[in-house]
């Protein structure tokens, strides 16, 4: 028998080698309890209550809240709070590309920098499409004539005649003389009326301020958008007082008068009110003198 063999024998009798333990009473020494139990039964003994303890361990850590105290986890609630803020932050995200879409549009029509438009591609209206040589509309040239005749009558009539049952009291932003009046022919829709620099320049009704920046044609303009969908501009300020944003009274001042731009023939207000996306004459609504 060699001594590697001679070893396992050994080592295979320690472990089963049985041991009594005896519980004895210490005063009368009576025996209480007994029970047999080997080295090999200490360790399986152990093992699986490391095993249990281990397994209940897991348990609680993945099916409780107490892995929130572990370093490393994280909380239940910070992670809900966090998704939260996310969805918040991509809405937040739209709004704001899509105000600011809209005030770039807004300062291109200001400045005259307008394009052709692009229709989105799931726009209706590219989804109709026409054969122009499939209409055949046959109209003699005095009808052609007639047409443009009535266009050219019609397209302003309604902005020309006075509309004082607005629904809205509009308050005069300037009082001065008026060098250049409101002519549709000519394309001037607004009044110049004449003011000495650093006039206060009012709001002509409550508003928000929609726009509030410097231009090459007109110098520093402002504009503001009221209620019944009314719009008032007021060009050619030597400084403005409110930014875009911004909520106005009627009566308070919002910039100073003044001689900006390429545009200006000297200290004066270029004063323009629009209706629905149409100009009115101001003199309608307002008096100036």
């Amino acid at each position: 028998m060699t001594e590697q063999t001679q070893n396992k024998k050994n080592l295979k009798q320690k472990l089963t080698h049985k041991y009594r333990m005896v519980l004895i009473n210490e005063d009368t020494f009576e025996e209480k309890l007994s029970f047999k139990m080997s080295r090999l039964n200490v360790f399986i003994a152990i093992g699986i209550v490391a095993i249990i303890l281990i397994s209940v361990t897991a348990a609680l850590i993945s099916f409780t809240s107490l892995k929130e105290y572990i370093p490393g986890y994280s909380s239940l609630k910070l992670k809900k709070q966090t998704n939260e803020l996310i969805l918040k932050i991509d809405s937040l995200e739209t709004i704001l590309e899509v105000n600011n879409r809209y005030i770039s549009n807004f300062q291109n029509v200001l400045m005259d920098d307008v394009t052709a438009f692009n229709f989105d591609k799931d726009s209706v209206f590219e989804t109709l499409q026409f054969n122009q040589d499939s209409l055949q509309i046959d109209s003699s040239e005095l009808d052609s004539l007639f047409r443009l005749e009535v266009e050219s009558e019609d397209k302003y009539s309604f902005f020309n005649e006075a509309q004082k049952d607005v629904g809205i009291v509009f308050f005069a932003p300037v009082t001065g003389k008026i060098t250049q009046t409101y002519d549709i022919n000519l394309r001037h829709f607004a009044v110049d009326v004449v003011v000495k620099t650093g006039t206060p320049v009012k709001a002509v009704a409550d508003g928000t301020v929609v726009f509030a920046e410097w231009t090459a044609a007109t110098g520093h303009v402002i504009v503001l958008q009221h209620t019944k969908k009314y719009i008032s501009i007021y060009k050619h300020n030597g400084e403005l007082h409110k930014q875009q944003g911004d909520l106005v009274k009627s009566g308070e001042v919002i910039a100073s008068s003044g001689s900006t731009g390429e545009l200006t023939t000297g200290p004066h207000l270029h004063f323009e009110l629009w209706s629905d996306g149409y100009p009115v004459n101001p003199t309608n609504f307002i008096d100036f003198e």
